[in-house]
């Protein structure tokens, strides 16, 4: 399996250019408006979502520990007169100043089967914002692709720490078979083995499968589309699938608003 290549620099470039993405949809918004691919959200309930995530990461980065933290930092209600992106602004610049600073090595906990370091935190805040700011501009209806490379990075993510971390949305249901995803605009696969509630990522194109091999997908898409599909923002009917299209409800992550 080929991975794009990723590092504490590329995400937090990412991070400079989707956190304006995100703030300039949010305004063009009336804070009340529906944020459809988040039901039950409006755009002001966004908003302070990701302003929460950025306080409780940035308490994460600084603790200096990998024990999981016995509260998580919260924000605090921003003062008279300012808006919820004011609080967002506020958040958003400490944790890239923070960020940019980091040493990728620093113990900090985090909540999947990855090694307890400060590294994890830039990806997975890039990926957070992305896929919010698409939801921002979708209560617009203004929605644009996630670049691919990032796309590319984001799918990785789901599969080497989303869902080894248990966020799998059917959660309840057993998967077995081969799965191939292929990004057509980044020419880069995917090959995995789903095991009941356990997934394999295989690192070479020889499957080796005891189940039967009818029961493999093949799915294909951009890497935006694959990245959307997986966290539930689109319909699966969107890529190219050949075969058995219900494994692929093994790969979709997360709620909503997650």
């Amino acid at each position: 399996m080929s991975r794009p290549h990723g590092s504490k620099d590329f995400w937090v470039g990412a991070l400079r250019v989707e956190g304006p993405a995100f703030r300039a949809a949010a305004a063009e918004a009336p804070p009340d408006t529906p944020v459809l691919s988040c039901p039950g959200w409006t755009v002001t309930d966004l908003v302070r979502h990701l302003a929460s995530v950025y306080c409780a990461v940035r308490g994460f980065v600084t603790q200096g520990s990998t024990e999981r933290p016995t509260s998580f930092q919260s924000i605090v209600d921003p003062p008279p007169g300012s808006t919820a992106l004011d609080l967002w602004q506020q958040e958003f610049d400490q944790l890239v100043r923070l960020l940019d600073g980091i040493d990728p090595e620093a113990p900090a906990w985090n909540w999947a089967p990855q090694p307890k370091k400060a590294g994890f935190w830039p990806r997975r805040v890039a990926h957070e914002t992305a896929i919010h700011r698409w939801d921002a501009q979708m209560a617009i209806a203004a929605g644009e692709p996630i670049e691919a490379k990032l796309a590319s990075d984001g799918v990785s993510e789901v599969l080497d720490t989303c869902l080894p971390a248990g966020r799998r949305r059917a959660s309840d249901q057993q998967f077995h078979g081969v799965v191939q995803l292929t990004a057509s605009d980044t020419d880069q696969q995917w090959y995995l083995r789903l095991r009941g509630s356990g997934i394999a990522l295989l690192d070479t194109d020889t499957i080796l499968d005891t189940h039967d091999p009818r029961a493999r997908v093949h799915a294909t898409g951009t890497a935006s589309d694959l990245l959307l599909a997986l966290w539930g923002r689109i319909g699966l009917d969107v890529l190219d699938v050949t075969g058995d299209a219900s494994l692929l409800e093994g790969l979709r992550v997360g709620i909503p608003a997650d």
